[in-house]
């Protein structure tokens, strides 16, 4: 079914209205779907280089706002749904503790949700479920996508086809060995 999933987004991407697929590929993948924006991105861009900064945009907006409805997501449920629950079970208590954890990471974790491979939609979810500060959320979301859809648009832009397997398979394992050296630098400055 994936595969098929799969197949139907990359056919998306030849289609006269591809801005507007690629634009509701990305919202829903912020929050609910699990094919990232980058399969219908990186054909459209190879076949229009010229157009690479514009589907980036229209990417990197979709996605913000996709990332809107995750956070509504994780909000309204969390507090209708998943909130008594845990007052029912005594875990309230536990989850406030939960939250203030997430929260005080929660650049972090929307930054690296945000270029890594790991599914964005968690993360939006997530930011609204804690109560995350929307400002945060939103600075991070912006930055985080923004830095993943305008790294990919410029190395086909500049590369063009022959970095497409490097963007499809390595790329996500580079911007993680990002976040990695980057929360490294700030252990190693506060505590060493």
């Amino acid at each position: 079914m994936l595969r098929r999933l799969y197949d139907r987004t990359m056919a998306l991407a030849d289609h006269p209205h591809a801005l507007w697929w690629l634009a509701a590929v990305a919202f829903v993948e912020s929050s609910v779907f699990p094919i990232p924006p980058d399969v219908l991105m990186i054909p459209m861009i190879l076949a229009r280089p010229s157009r690479a900064w514009l589907i980036a945009s229209v990417a990197l907006v979709a996605s913000v706002a996709g990332g809107l409805l995750g956070y509504a997501i994780g909000a309204l449920f969390y507090e209708t749904i998943g909130q008594p629950i845990l007052q029912a079970m005594g875990k309230g208590d536990a989850m406030e503790a939960f939250n203030t954890k997430f929260n005080d990471f929660g650049f972090w974790a929307v930054l690296g949700a945000g270029v890594t491979p790991f599914p964005y939609k968690v993360i939006t979810i997530m930011s609204g479920w804690t109560g995350m500060p929307l400002a945060t959320f939103m600075a991070t979301s912006v930055l985080a996508r923004a830095l993943r859809f305008f790294v990919v648009a410029a190395l086909l832009r500049v590369f063009g086809a022959p970095i497409r397997s490097f963007i499809e398979h390595r790329l996500g394992l580079v911007f993680c060995v990002f976040i990695v050296l980057l929360f490294g630098g700030f252990f190693a400055l506060r505590y060493l």
